[in-house]
């Protein structure tokens, strides 16, 4: 169940992250945005029609994604017994014996 839940998650994901690159940019910062000195792309995508659509699809997007999140939450949560790391012995890697060399004393 987790896994077509993280399935769906991750194409929600990459599907919000394509609605909202194919958004027309508002600012004008960097002189990137729909204002003035921005490429040959300006009339991509311009008309109010689309861009309803575009931010429904992203309202949208969003809800199903922040769902899925909780759903994953849920999930991992109530998954396996609660136990901490505090409450368990260390483990220590068995030591080895080796023999001691033999001293000499130094003068």
């Amino acid at each position: 169940m987790s896994s077509v839940l993280v399935v769906i998650h991750l194409m929600l994901a990459m599907a919000m992250i394509g609605v909202v690159l194919l958004q027309r940019s508002e600012g004008g910062g960097l002189g990137i945005g729909g204002g003035g000195g921005g490429g040959g792309m300006s009339g991509f995508l311009t008309g109010r029609g689309t861009a309803n659509l575009l931010t429904r699809a992203t309202a949208v997007l969003a809800a199903g994604f922040m769902l899925t999140s909780i759903g994953l939450t849920i999930l991992a949560s109530d998954s396996g017994d609660r136990r901490s790391i505090i409450d368990e012995p260390p483990v220590t890697a068995p030591v080895q014996e080796q023999p001691s060399a033999p001293s000499v004393p130094v003068q």
